[in-house]
C-alpha cells in the first residue's frame, strides 16, 4: 500500500462526542474518531453508534454539523484480541469507514484480522505503542495494508511497567527515544508514513514546536495533536520558512545541466541535498495546499 498521505496536523476526537467530528475536522488535516482511550468502557457502545451515523449521514453534530470529508477521517479501533476490539469491527462492517488506526499494534497478524473482516480495502495506520508493538515496527510497515506508524510514550513506558516517560527537564528518557527512532525507521524503510507521537502537555506549545520541528527534520509526515490550540503550531512547523524555500529553488536552479557534485556558496551540493531541497519544496507545497 502506497504511503499515506495525510497532515501535517492530525487530530485525536473523542468518538462519543459526534457533535464535535465536523468541528474538528475543519480544524485540523485530518481526524482520528478514537473509540479507545478517549472513551470511558461504559461509552463505548454509544461513540459505536456515533462512529455508523457519521457513516449513514456523512455528517455530524446533528442539524448543525457539516459533512465529513471521509478521505481524512480515521477510526482508532481498540487493541486486537478483546470483547472492544470486536464491536468495534462489528459496526465498521456496517459501514464504509476503512482508514483505521490499530491500538497497541503488535504483529502483522492483527493488520491480517483487520483485513480479514473489513476487506483488502483497509489502510491500516499501525500505532506502536508498547514494547512488543515497538519490536514488531518494521513486521507492521512491511504489512500491504499498512500505510502509516505512529508511536506512543505513555502506553510504551507502562507496558514496561514504568511511571515516566519524561526526565525532570521534559526530555524523553533514552529508551523512548530509542523507540521513536525505531519507529520512524521502520516506517522510511517500508515506505510508510511516520507520524510523530502527542504532546501531552497542552500549555507547553514551545515543547510541541520544538518536537514537531524535529519531526520534520527526520521527515515525519505528520505530529498528531490532541487539541485545536495544538494544530497552527503543528502547521507552522511543517511550513518552510522562506528562506528554506529560497535557498531550495536556488539549489536546484544551479543543479541544472550539471553532472555530479558542485560547490555553492562555499558548501557542497551532491544528490543527498538536492533531495534534502526537494523535499523541503514538497513540503511548502503541502503547507500551501493545507493553508488554501
Amino acid at each position: 500500500m502506497s504511503m499515506l498521505a495525510l497532515g501535517p496536523a492530525v487530530m485525536f476526537t473523542p468518538a462519543d462526542r459526534p457533535e464535535r467530528y465536523a468541528k474538528a475536522l475543519e480544524r485540523a488535516d485530518a481526524v482520528i474518531l478514537d473509540l479507545e482511550d478517549a472513551v470511558t468502557p461504559d461509552a463505548r457502545p454509544a461513540a459505536r453508534d456515533g462512529v455508523r451515523a457519521a457513516w449513514e449521514g456523512r455528517a455530524a453534530g446533528g442539524a448543525d454539523g457539516g459533512p465529513l470529508d471521509v478521505a481524512r477521517v480515521v477510526v482508532r479501533v481498540n487493541p486486537a484480541g478483546g470483547a472492544d476490539h470486536a464491536a468495534d469491527l462489528a459496526m465498521l462492517a456496517e459501514t464504509g469507514w476503512r482508514t483505521l488506526m490499530l491500538a497497541k499494534a503488535e504483529s502483522a497478524a492483527q493488520v491480517d484480522g483487520l483485513v480479514a473482516a473489513l476487506g483488502d480495502d483497509v489502510r491500516v495506520v499501525a500505532l506502536c505503542e508498547t514494547a512488543a508493538g515497538v519490536l514488531a515496527a518494521a513486521e507492521l510497515a512491511a504489512h500491504p495494508n499498512v500505510g502509516a506508524l505512529m508511536w506512543g510514550a505513555e502506553d510504551l513506558v507502562a507496558s514496561m511497567g514504568g511511571s515516566s516517560s519524561r526526565t525532570a527537564d521534559g526530555a524523553y528518557r533514552s529508551v523512548v527515544t530509542h523507540a521513536r527512532a525505531a519507529v520512524l525507521l521502520a516506517a522510511a524503510a517500508h515506505g510508510a508514513a511516520a507520524w510523530d507521537a502527542v504532546h501531552l502537555d497542552l500549555a507547553d506549545e514551545a515543547g510541541l514546536a520544538a518536537e514537531a520541528e524535529d519531526a520534520v527534520a527526520l521527515g515525519c509526515a505528520a505530529t498528531v495533536c490532541l487539541h485545536p490550540r495544538q494544530v497552527p503550531v503543528v502547521r507552522s512547523a511543517y511550513t518552510p520558512a522562506a528562506e528554506a524555500v529560497e535557498r531550495a529553488h536556488r539549489v536546484l536552479a544551479e543543479a541544472e545541466g550539471r553532472h555530479g557534485a558542485f560547490e555553492l556558496d562555499g558548501a557542497m551540493v551532491d544528490e543527498v541535498v538536492l533531495a534534502q531541497a526537494r523535499a523541503v519544496l514538497r513540503r511548502a507545497e503541502a503547507a500551501g495546499a493545507a493553508a488554501g
